[in-house]
């Protein structure tokens, strides 16, 4: 199963990116901005885990290597 980690920062539109760790994604933000989420079968799960842990945030997947949850 996949660990999943969300990035402390927010991107220029306003989202937080919830990155694939295990994957290796090229775009992961550096280990001092880095939030763990877990370990989840699909991004799916850790943008909904994301999501219940900041409701008032905009949390979207990565383009690159969440590709299925990327809305924005």
């Amino acid at each position: 199963m996949p660990q999943f980690i969300i990035n402390k920062n927010q991107q220029d539109n306003g989202d937080y990116e919830v990155h694939n760790a295990t994957s290796g994604c090229q775009y992961m933000p550096l280990p001092q901005n880095q939030v763990d989420l877990g370990y989840h079968a699909s991004c799916h799960g850790a943008v909904l885990h994301a999501k219940r842990q900041w409701p008032n945030e905009r949390i979207n997947g990565c383009f690159w290597c969440c590709r299925a949850c990327h809305t924005s």
